[in-house]
């Protein structure tokens, strides 16, 4: 094989990995791509007969590629219209190199430090040994072993107790659905947690709630009330799917604004609600179902 076909194909075995390490560090698959088109134009200038460990090597240039530009994100978080909800990792069905990153642990991602954020990713999620993380993030093994300590303390309580089954979860989505369109208050009732929590994406670019609405009692009066003002024919169910490990769906309002409604579950009860509006995170799940994102708003 040509030394260009060669490198070729080495990094197209990778280039599924990198993209989900881009995309844990920074919570935007746009930007993740982003960082492995670089990674790429770096592979290629790089002398692949002297490295041993393809997987090693690329994994160490997206992660310091994603360290730099980690605080310019974080910053733009700062001025981010309403809540931020990272962009949504929708299931294809398809991925040979998943872990077990759920939304609501990408929330908590987002309370660690860049070099934590890394540690855990690299050597609890990504499975790389401890000296290989401790090179790429250029540290002692014996702080990058601190790194990784905290990280998980931070992340522990976000891990869910009873992960939920997959046919349980995608019953629950398609009921809840149902209801919160027709805004059937005792049917919600019976699925929601008592401190069932909204957050509502839409970076200033579509109605979104400004905080998250918290309790069983505002996030019933909100179902019932929208149902009332809208009618049943304001939403409209495309597609199940999961969501970074999380059951929910895509549905369209008034036909024109696409959104993903992702639900954390806990003990058969929902206890977190995450509605992604924002039509700039969601283009590339309308391009997989063949629909506009939409910029209509309430």
């Amino acid at each position: 094989m040509a030394t260009d076909d060669l490198a070729t194909a080495l990094f197209e075995a990778q280039r599924p990995r990198l993209l989900r390490l881009g995309y844990r560090m920074l919570g935007s698959l746009s930007e993740a791509e982003d960082i492995v088109q670089s990674a790429w134009l770096r592979w290629r200038r790089a002398d692949i007969a002297t490295i041993t460990m393809p997987q090693a090597f690329l994994s160490r240039i997206v992660t310091r590629l994603c360290l730099d530009q980690i605080k310019s994100a974080r910053n733009r978080r700062e001025t981010y219209i309403g809540p931020w909800i990272p962009e949504p990792l929708v299931e294809t069905g398809a991925e040979e190199d998943g872990d077990d990153l759920t939304l609501t642990l990408m929330m908590a991602l987002e309370r660690l430090s860049p070099l934590e954020r890394a540690a855990f990713l690299l050597h609890d999620v990504f499975g790389l040994p401890l000296d290989e993380v401790a090179a790429t993030l250029k540290r002692e093994a014996p702080a990058v072993r601190q790194l990784a300590v905290r990280a998980r303390a931070h992340v522990r309580d976000a891990r869910p107790r009873y992960p939920v089954a997959r046919d349980e979860g995608e019953r629950i989505a398609q009921a809840f659905f149902a209801a919160s369109r027709e805004g059937d208050v005792a049917a919600l009732g019976a699925m929601l947690a008592e401190q069932v929590t909204i957050h509502s994406d839409g970076g200033g670019r579509v109605f979104a709630f400004p905080n998250p609405i918290v309790g069983i009692a505002r996030v019933l009066r909100l179902f019932e009330g929208l149902a009332r003002k809208y009618g049943e024919d304001a939403f409209t169910m495309v597609e199940p799917m999961w969501i970074d490990g999380l059951p929910g769906f895509a549905s369209l309002e008034h036909g024109r604004l696409l959104q993903i409604t992702a639900l954390e579950i806990e003990d058969g009860r929902i206890a977190t609600i995450y509605v992604t509006r924002n039509p700039d995170k969601l283009a590339h799940v309308a391009r997989a179902l063949a629909v506009d994102v939409g910029t209509a708003s309430r």
